[in-house]
């Protein structure tokens, strides 16, 4: 069984400009998601879909594989299904997850748990919304591109995933806090 891990990073955001750029960790967030991919068990196939040559070029030094994304697929309306029917349709595969970087820190188990269930259902979503996994026949024969699953057993929670969305700068900044234990050690007086 073949698995296609995902990474779907546009270069415009409206509320967080260049947020798949920012840093997190050391890393970019499209680097880090991409160093969470590979830390799953169940990935063999890491593919960045974008249309932005920057996001490509740093995708490709974290070692993924870049798909460049049609300009009728990027924009700010296009659901995510249609952008994981075009990853499947370039890097065939059995299952298909998807890692929403948004959820920096989101432990690779979430995405192997989506892929397995997955496997079993059809489908699989994280709640928290950190990663989605489909079969190419559910991806090939879905009938809502903006709807989110909602049949018995297709949603898992799970804590693992992280508690924070990041869309806004107060949300990584967060994400940050989270991560250090909400240490104040090494930033100057004021912060």
């Amino acid at each position: 069984m073949h698995i296609v891990g995902s990474i779907i990073a546009r270069l415009g955001s409206k509320r967080l400009a260049y947020k798949n750029l920012l840093p997190f960790g050391g890393r970019p967030l499209v680097g880090w998601g991409i160093e969470i991919l590979r830390r799953a068990k169940r990935v063999d196939e890491i593919v960045v879909s974008t249309e932005s040559e920057l996001i490509a070029r740093v995708a490709l030094d974290f070692g993924a594989t870049v798909l460049r994304r049609p300009v009728e697929l990027a924009g700010d309306e296009v659901p995510s299904i249609p952008v994981f029917q075009h990853v499947v349709e370039h890097h065939p595969c059995d299952v298909h997850v998807n890692f929403n970087i948004n959820f920096p820190l989101c432990q690779p188990e979430v995405i192997d748990r989506a892929v397995e269930l997955a496997v079993e259902n059809g489908e699989a979503l994280s709640d928290p919304y950190a990663a989605w996994a489909q079969t190419v026949e559910r991806l090939a024969n879905y009938e809502d591109p903006y709807g989110i699953p909602s049949a018995m057993g297709s949603r898992f929670e799970d804590d693992r995933a992280g508690s924070v969305d990041v869309h806004a700068e107060g949300d990584l900044l967060e994400t940050y806090r989270i991560a250090q234990g909400l240490r104040p050690e090494g930033l100057p007086e004021g912060f």
